[in-house]
C-alpha cells in the first residue's frame, strides 16, 4: 500500500500546482494574454525575418572576409612583422 499512497501524493501535488497556474506570479500575464490578430501577427513574422536575414548576412560576410581575404591580410601582417 505504500506505493499506492505515494503515487496518490505525488498526484494531488501535480493537480495542486495545476490549479494555481492562474493564480500565481504569471496569472495576471495568462488572464491578460490574448491571440494576436492576422496583421500584428504578419508584422512580427517580418521583423524576424528582416532580423534573421540581418544577423545571417553579417555571418556570411564574415566568413567570406576571413576564407578569401583573411588568409592575405595576416600574410601581409606576418611580412610586415619580420
Amino acid at each position: 500500500m505504500a506505493f499506492l499512497d505515494r503515487a496518490r501524493h505525488v498526484q494531488e501535488q501535480f493537480d495542486g500546482r495545476l490549479r494555481s497556474v492562474g493564480h500565481g506570479k504569471y496569472g495576471r500575464i495568462l488572464r491578460m494574454a490574448r491571440k494576436p490578430e492576422v496583421d500584428e501577427y504578419v508584422r512580427v513574422l517580418e521583423i524576424t525575418w528582416i532580423g534573421a536575414a540581418i544577423i545571417g548576412a553579417t555571418g556570411f560576410l564574415i566568413y567570406i572576409f576571413f576564407s578569401q581575404a583573411g588568409p592575405w591580410f595576416w600574410q601581409q601582417l606576418t611580412t610586415l612583422a619580420l
